[in-house]
């Protein structure tokens, strides 16, 4: 007996070390960006000689979460697709968007960069590859060389963010840190959340300002996302101050204030997200563009089948008050390359 319970010590004190060294080397390696990072600036391009402007949104999922994938995290059991799958998934994505060379934003989030979720895939490569014409501009959001969950089949290196493919060259992109919403250990593993600004010079002296966001998911406390919002909204009424026009898009968690669906959601089932989006975040005169009528987000606790699923509208943009909304539609591809829908904006600067 006294053999086995030195044995069991003996292993007990290995695993014991093993996390202890485990933890240690993702501290030690753990992405620590600073607050505020200037990815480009440039101030030698002359003004967009335009009044119009067609943007797109879209979370891609990583290529990893299209129509025949669940999520372990979300109550289903799946980690990544199979390799043939997420190619096919981020080969429709490059479909989808070189079908449209009539948009002259998108804004993309969670875009890997050969992390094992993803077969390795250089999303980011491919997509700006795809776009040629396009001016990339891309902050990494998510940097973590082991994630150890789910134990049966472990994330492990994930390397991921936020990419803006403009028509047009920016006179500046800067990185926004989001503020750190989890504790040690938890925060180790967990996304480094940023918004990308991307600025573009205006006839008259003023700027178009584009902000891609993706904020922090599966946080229902009020206090620190409103920290994490604070950021962005701060920014915004900055810009907007100096009379520039601001344009906010991305995959925000949250419903949009007041939100509910119209038209039959086009045969989707809705459940309401947990957190909504505060009425009073930002002042009178903005606007949240969003398109009732169909989803932008669908529960990964089974692959989607349509009715059968909850859906609900995360993905959505904000504008400020000098700017004219002309069309907002959510394009619904039912899921089947990502686990959200592009949403499309069509907007005016006003005189």
């Amino acid at each position: 007996m006294k053999r086995i319970f030195k044995v069991i010590i003996w292993i007990i004190g290995i695993v014991v070390v093993v996390l202890v060294l485990f933890l240690l080397y993702i501290t030690l390696t753990d992405y620590k960006p600073d607050k505020v990072e200037v990815i480009y600036s440039k101030q030698a391009n002359g003004p967009l000689i335009k009044d119009t402007f067609e943007l797109i949104t879209w979370n891609i999922g990583y290529a990893g979460l299209g129509k025949e994938m669940d999520f372990f995290y979300d109550g289903g059991k799946k980690v990544r697709p199979t390799k043939a799958l997420g190619r096919k998934y981020l080969n429709g994505i490059k479909e989808f968007i070189t079908g449209r060379p009539y948009v002259d934003y998108f804004l993309f989030q969670e875009v890997d960069v050969k992390s094992k979720r993803s077969h390795r895939m250089n999303e980011v490569a491919e997509l700006e590859k795809s776009m040629s014409d396009y001016k990339p501009v891309f902050a990494i959001n998510y940097q973590v060389p082991f994630v150890p969950v789910p134990l049966y089949e472990p994330m492990g290196r994930v390397k991921g963010g936020i990419l803006t493919l403009s028509k047009y060259e920016p006179d500046e992109a800067v990185r926004y840190g989001y503020p750190l919403i989890a504790s040690w250990p938890k925060r180790l593993f967990l996304l480094d959340r940023c918004f990308i600004l991307t600025r573009y010079a205006l006839e008259g002296g003023k700027d178009l300002v584009i902000l891609n966001t993706h904020n922090s998911a599966y946080v229902y406390d009020s206090v620190l996302r409103n920290r994490e919002l604070q950021i962005l909204k701060n920014k915004m009424l900055e810009e907007y101050g100096r009379g520039n026009y601001v344009v906010a898009g991305g995959d925000w968690n949250a419903n949009p204030p007041y939100y509910q669906p119209s038209a039959g959601y086009n045969g989707n089932r809705f459940v309401a997200s947990e957190v909504k989006m505060n009425p009073e975040l930002l002042p009178e005169g903005w606007v949240w563009a969003y398109d009732p009528s169909a989803p932008t987000n669908r529960q990964n606790d089974q692959a989607f089948v349509k009715g059968e699923n909850g859906t609900t509208c995360l993905d959505y943009f904000v504008v400020s008050p000098n700017i004219e909304i002309l069309k907002t539609k959510t394009i619904d591809l039912s899921f089947e390359n990502s686990d959200h829908n592009p949403v499309f904006l069509k907007l005016a600067l006003k005189k």
